[in-house]
């Protein structure tokens, strides 16, 4: 055994997942906050959070986000907005990546398998 700690669950921080789905656009899953006894914890607010797909030519890229909701009908109704935002802010960094490799410098030894050919 490690001289470190072994991770604990936090018993202050517990949360109840419950799932629905339309079968069609996404998914919104519900974190209600409970106690360790795992009754309600109704002094902590329970946090939506919606799951779609983006496809790309390379197929379908995961979307996960965050919904400020009051409830499961609220998160329902802001889940195409806050699922344009999460596809807006994925392209965003997909072209960042992009960019990035594409200014990447060859330093000779790292070349890799190929010897240094980048083959597109």
């Amino acid at each position: 055994m490690s001289d470190q700690e072994q991770p604990k669950m936090d018993v202050n921080n517990l949360y109840r997942e419950e799932t629905f789905t339309d079968q069609t656009v996404g998914t919104i899953r519900t974190m209600i906050p409970v106690t360790p006894s795992g009754d309600a914890d109704t002094a902590r607010k329970t946090i939506y959070l919606g799951a779609a797909q983006m496809m790309t030519p390379a197929g379908a890229l995961p979307l996960n986000f965050e919904i400020d909701a009051a409830d499961l009908s609220d998160a329902c109704e802001k889940f195409a907005d806050n699922a344009a935002a999460a596809m807006e802010e994925t392209i965003k960094e997909l072209q960042e990546m992009r960019r990035q490799q594409a200014s990447s410098i060859v330093v000779p030894g790292q070349e890799g398998p190929g010897g240094g050919i980048q083959i597109p």
